[in-house]
């Protein structure tokens, strides 16, 4: 059974996300504030952690970003009613994974849970034969020991930031879709009403070429993203 924790003050839609849930087999723990919150965070362990932005004692965007300095395995899916442009890269920036906006329907909520499971699942290991080291130019990716260098300084990187750079290093010279983006990374086969892959795209780019180095991952307008050397 997952467990996941629910960060919100509103006992409406704890109520409505809990009984929900639960029907659905989950294991809900409630948290009612930002300090509660992050005590049940690194003394419990979950599988996915729901959390507001408006919270008492410490708001959402403190809590993520505090949870995901102790946690980087754990997924962190934003629901708040806070939808604007700016407020969604910011959640995304503070470490999570997933942001959705109230009001919301439960059957979309329950799709993002799964999408958001399903990443965070063990991967079994490969083969001892299957290949682990990726690379182009100066970019290079160890995929036995998680490990991404450029020019031989190593690039410290998030899960959803690994995810995306190991996918397009996997397919060099091909342009990739949005969609196709969302389908291999984030395991949605639907459009997710933000620019989550936009976003995270720039987060990885500031990242490959934090020492000035040549662009590798470009954009192709009115089409997605290509990685390539120039």
């Amino acid at each position: 059974m997952k467990r996941i924790l629910l960060i919100e003050d509103e006992s409406s839609v704890v109520s409505f996300i809990k009984k929900g849930l639960s029907e659905e087999g989950y294991e809900v723990s409630v948290a009612l504030d930002g300090h509660q919150g992050m005590q049940m965070a690194v003394t419990h362990e979950y599988d996915l952690i729901i959390l507001d932005i408006m919270l008492p004692g410490k708001n959402g965007l403190e809590l993520c970003r505090d949870i995901r300095a102790q946690n980087k395995k754990v997924a962190l899916l934003f629901l708040t009613a806070l939808g604007t442009a700016e407020n969604i890269v910011l959640g995304l920036e503070t470490g999570a994974d997933d942001y959705l906006v109230k009001p919301f329907k439960f059957i979309e909520l329950l799709a993002r849970i799964k999408s958001l499971l399903r990443r965070t699942e063990p991967v079994q290991t490969p083969p001892v034969t299957a290949p682990s080291r990726f690379g182009i130019a100066d970019l290079e990716l160890d995929d036995f020991t998680k490990t991404v260098t450029r020019a031989g300084a190593v690039i410290s990187l998030t899960a959803t930031e690994y995810r995306l750079l190991f996918m397009f290093l996997k397919n060099q010279r091909r342009v990739l879709s949005r969609m196709e983006i969302l389908e291999q990374v984030w395991g949605v086969d639907f459009d997710m009403g933000t620019n989550v892959v936009d976003v995270y795209v720039n987060f990885l780019r500031k990242k490959l070429e934090a020492n000035q180095s040549p662009r590798l991952l470009h954009t192709v307008v009115g089409m997605g993203y290509v990685l390539k050397e120039e």
